[in-house]
């Protein structure tokens, strides 16, 4: 069985975080290594407190769990702090298997899960360690510092934008778009735009962009190509929408 370390954060609700990784990656048979980077206290509707689990025990953890078994890659989600941030990537081994980074950065009831120092160090610091970056449309702009992308020329000029801060390829989401489909954008250096689409469900879930991440990286874990890691993982993502799981 091949084996993903997920770095994130708990939500007491279990409706995204580690909860929502775990139960992804448990449903297409992949292992699930954790590291703990911060519990949170959530409900569908709020956040209500965060702890910050310190920097050098989410090193710690890393190091334990890439002591323990070989991993096929790396889901990153919430980090919190520039601290943490700093952290998993020093953390990260040398010759590290496909990192999907996933910038959790505010949580869907809108409290912030990431500082502003800390979405610095993510751009400046982790993106040149990443495989896939997977921002929704709101995410793409606040770390670009402008508006959300509205037409499929400002989400592939945003992509364009994000790959230039280092990550190898770029997985812009579309699920907060209009129209009769959610559209996804994949864009990789020296290679066509790659666009995902499926119809538009009428339905929201919490946890939706962990487990998209998730399935990702089972999907390289497992040996894909990046393009059919994520195609799969959409259909997925498509699967919850339409059931309430």
């Amino acid at each position: 069985m091949s084996a993903v370390l997920v770095i994130a954060g708990s939500d007491s609700s279990g409706g995204a975080g580690l909860a929502r990784d775990v139960r992804t990656l448990t449903r297409l048979d992949t292992r699930a290594l954790c590291v703990v980077t911060a519990v949170t206290a959530q409900s569908d509707a709020e956040l209500m407190a965060v702890h910050v689990v310190p920097a050098e025990l989410v090193k710690a953890q890393m190091t334990a769990a890439l002591a323990t078994r070989r991993v096929g890659a790396i889901k990153i989600g919430m980090l919190a702090t520039r601290a943490t941030v700093l952290a998993v990537t020093a953390a990260l081994p040398a010759a590290a298997p496909p990192v999907v980074l996933d910038p959790v950065l505010s949580s869907s009831s809108g409290g912030e899960l990431l500082d502003e120092a800390g979405r610095s160090a993510l751009c400046t610091e982790l993106l040149p360690r990443t495989t896939l970056l997977t921002p929704n449309i709101p995410e793409a702009a606040a770390l670009l510092g402008t508006d959300s992308a509205q037409s499929d020329a400002q989400l592939l000029q945003q992509a364009a934008a994000l790959l230039a801060l280092g990550p190898r390829a770029v997985l812009l989401k579309g699920g907060h778009g209009d129209g009769p489909e959610a559209a996804d954008l994949l864009l990789a250096a020296h290679a066509a735009p790659r666009w995902l689409r499926a119809p538009r469900i009428d339905a929201a879930r919490r946890g939706t962009g962990c487990a998209l991440a998730s399935a990702i990286a089972a999907g390289l874990a497992a040996g894909l190509e990046l393009g059919a890691a994520c195609e799969r993982a959409k259909q997925h993502v498509t699967r919850l929408l339409q059931h309430d799981d």
